[in-house]
């Protein structure tokens, strides 16, 4: 194939039926054209067909990544009505339940007819929050025998490769394994890690966050018990705990110093779960809970002068967007870096971000019933001031209440030393289903990342009148340009 070119293809089945579909191959090293792709993530069984996504297709986009929670395997749906999948046929008809025709459309189908798909997964493609390099026998979802009869790591159990192969069954990707690495984790095992190149415009990276990881640390209960927090903070910068694995981690330190020494403008390392710091709520999941190697991350790009890097994450239903500070240890300064992180909003999972966090907050008794009772009353209304006016102005004063008092930066990218612009919306999108745009300019090497939504909706909304769900028409809810240095 020759770098830079439209291809089209047909696939016909058995029974002579055929469809027709296009990609575009990346530019060669050298070339500066610009880049236009999407990204988004989370999406289940019972809320599709995804009019979220209903306007990617129009988008003449180079690619489009498919950022983990592809399926539910373990809650409930149509296609499977069980607690968890757990056969190769139940995992693989999950997976078709999402990509199929419903309500006559199919919004992943037009998708991926127009555009190149890059996939990796999160936790749910296999089951809730696990962790693929722990002992199988940590967890009793997984057993303790591997396909040979020995005790292994939760990646050598039937349930994870069922999981795996149906997912690597449904999505574009390379059969690839990992060789001798040395380390047990990785040796042998499925690689999803992937290192593109787009002309001297972007390079990116796509991690697997899930499958070599340690056991997440136990949640912090009560932010007032300060023993809790101060265990917590203490064990997530144990430098023996991983969320990547050795192996994944060299290999994203080395691809990000090549992209540099290469002279391609942006990198985006696209990380399932946020490296943003979102405070002590949930955060055992993130990398804030392996906040050792988030360090160790961060630090390299800061000390090596790597620029434009732009960590794009999934997992959290809501965007939020914010710069990237690291700490040596748990009381130490913030460390300021050029780095900055989008999480992207979910596709379709109900409740989204926003809904979720006003909740905990209230069922813990960090908001009052009164304030509870207010956000309720508020609109989305999706805007750039900081008056508490709309729900996501009301979730973004929540989430910095939680981030100031350990010295993180509050939400957005305003007064973070990037040159970025806001253009519409806000820096926050906590109550829509969607995706977002990333465009760089192929003159100016500018970045504008735009977030398109639309209004979510529950499973027995979309029953009870599919038509109306339907005719949702995504629109702008974030928009904001970075100005490239180079």
């Amino acid at each position: 194939m020759s770098p830079g070119t439209d291809y089209y293809y047909r696939v016909t089945d058995a029974a002579g039926d055929s469809e027709t579909g296009r990609f575009t191959t990346a530019n060669e090293l050298g070339t500066q054209a610009g880049l236009t792709f999407g990204v988004s993530g989370d999406w289940r069984g019972e809320l599709s067909p995804y009019p979220a996504i209903g306007n990617a297709p129009e988008k003449d986009l180079d690619f489009f990544v498919l950022h983990g929670d592809t399926i539910n395997a373990d809650s409930p749906s149509p296609a499977v009505p069980l607690e968890q999948a757990t056969t190769l046929a139940e995992f693989r008809d999950k997976h078709s339940e999402v990509y199929d025709t419903r309500f006559g459309l199919n919004a992943w189908g037009d998708l991926r007819a127009s555009t190149s798909v890059l996939a990796t997964i999160d936790d749910q493609e296999v089951t809730d929050d696990f962790a693929g390099g722990a002992a199988a026998e940590t967890d009793p979802r997984f057993g303790t025998s591997d396909f040979s009869g020995t005790v292994g790591l939760i990646n050598d159990t039937e349930l994870y490769e069922n999981g795996l192969q149906a997912f690597q069954e449904y999505n574009p990707i390379r059969d690839e394994f990992y060789g001798e690495t040395g380390d047990p984790r990785t040796a042998g095992e499925r690689k999803l890690y992937r290192f593109n190149t787009y002309g001297d415009d972007a390079a990116v990276i796509i991690l697997n966050n899930r499958s070599f990881r340690d056991p997440q640390l136990p949640n912090v209960t009560d932010f007032t018990d300060t023993e809790q927090v101060a265990a917590f903070l203490a064990g997530s910068f144990d430098p023996d705990r991983t969320l990547l694995g050795a192996q994944q981690l060299a290999d994203l330190k080395a691809d990000l110093l090549q992209a540099e020494e290469n002279g391609i403008t942006w990198k985006f390392v696209m990380v399932p779960e946020a490296i943003q710091n979102l405070g002590l709520g949930l955060a055992a999941d993130r990398f804030e809970g392996y906040a050792a190697e988030r360090t160790e991350i961060l630090q390299f790009i800061d000390e090596n002068n790597i620029e434009n890097v732009v960590f794009v994450a999934a997992d959290a239903h809501g965007t939020i967007v914010n710069n990237l500070t690291y700490q040596t240890d748990p009381l130490g300064p913030q460390i300021p870096t050029g780095a900055w992180e989008i999480i992207t909003g979910a596709v379709a999972v109900e409740p989204t971000l926003g809904p979720t966090v006003v909740g905990i907050a209230a069922a813990s008794g960090f908001i009052t019933p009164e304030q509870l009772e207010f956000y309720n009353s508020l609109p989305v209304a999706n805007d750039g001031d900081d008056v508490v006016d709309d729900k996501d102005d009301f979730f973004k004063n929540l989430t910095n209440q939680q981030l100031l008092p350990f010295g993180y930066d509050p939400v957005g990218l305003q007064d973070s030393g990037i040159d970025a612009t806001l253009l519409q919306g806000d820096y926050v999108a906590a109550h829509s289903y969607g995706w977002t745009e990333f465009a760089i300019d192929p003159i100016s090497q500018n970045l504008l990342v735009t977030t398109y939504g639309i209004d979510s909706y529950s499973e027995d909304q979309l029953l009870a009148n599919p038509g109306a769900i339907l005719e949702r028409v995504p629109a702008i809810v974030s928009q904001f340009e970075v100005q490239t240095p180079r």
